[in-house]
């Protein structure tokens, strides 16, 4: 009897080991937990904006917008003179300062330039047998500057803008003129006055820009107020120093960020 029990005690015990070993080998036999593998995080590119300080060069042609005519009358003869007007290369440099919200862009700038731009007016005449007269004038302009406000509206990398603002500039105007073998001259310095433009910028990259811009620049009257001798009258010449200018440039843009 003691035997039989011993040995159903054993038996039980090695069905219960057998049982163990194969809930081990099932255990073994399912798929592990592991986390599932992150997505690689796309880098932020960060939006184009116009705000930001800049510095660039330009250059492109200016032309004098008044025809200005000398005259002189001439007793019995009448009014004789002559006008010359012309255009030229412009070129020089700017600095300004832009800053964008919605799609608005405001800012300031201010440029300065040489001008090859000359309006000659001469008129004359002969008077008497020993005495004469020959004077002319000239409104034109070497050099020229602005400080301007823009304002424009941008369409992602392109902005259309209106500009305007001071103007000033000079080197070109002078009166001079003979008389019984004398010379005199009255030369204009610095002119100041307004201008009033537009143009299109176009961001090539976050740092490059381009733009092609026209300007009406008015820098007031010059010239003389005429001269007299006795029945004989040399005309003056007081008109606008007036010219437009179109003209391309590039900017370097600095970060805004």
């Amino acid at each position: 009897m003691k035997s039989a029990t011993l040995l159903a005690a054993v038996a039980a015990s090695a069905v219960m080991a057998t049982a163990g070993l194969g809930s081990v080998a099932l255990a073994a036999d399912l798929p592990s937990r592991t986390a599932a593998p992150m997505a690689p995080v796309e880098p932020i590119v960060p939006v184009f904006t116009w705000t930001g300080f800049y510095v660039g060069v330009n250059a492109g042609y200016g032309w004098n917008t008044n025809d200005s005519n000398g005259e002189a009358f001439v007793p019995g003869v009448g009014y004789i003179g002559s006008s010359d007007s012309d255009g030229g290369f412009v070129g020089g440099g700017q600095i300004g300062y832009n800053y964008q919200f919605g799609q608005f862009v405001a800012g300031v700038e201010a440029d300065i330039q040489y001008a090859d731009l000359n309006s000659d007016n001469n008129n004359g005449y002969y008077y008497s047998g020993a005495g004469g007269y020959y004077g002319s004038n000239s409104n034109g302009v070497e050099w020229f500057g602005t400080v301007r406000a823009r304002l424009g509206f941008a369409i992602d990398r392109a902005l259309i803008y209106a500009t305007g603002g001071f103007a000033y500039g000079g080197g070109g105007g002078s009166n001079g003129g003979y008389y019984n073998g004398y010379y005199f001259d009255n030369s204009d310095d610095i002119r100041t006055g307004w201008t009033l433009g537009g143009g299109l910028e176009y961001a090539f990259t976050d740092n490059l820009t381009a733009r092609v811009e026209g300007l009406y620049v008015n820098l007031g009257k010059s010239g003389n107020n005429g001269y007299v001798y006795d029945t004989a009258y040399a005309a003056g010449d007081r008109k606008d120093t007036e010219f437009g200018v179109v003209r391309a440039g590039l900017n370097y843009k600095f970060s805004s960020f």
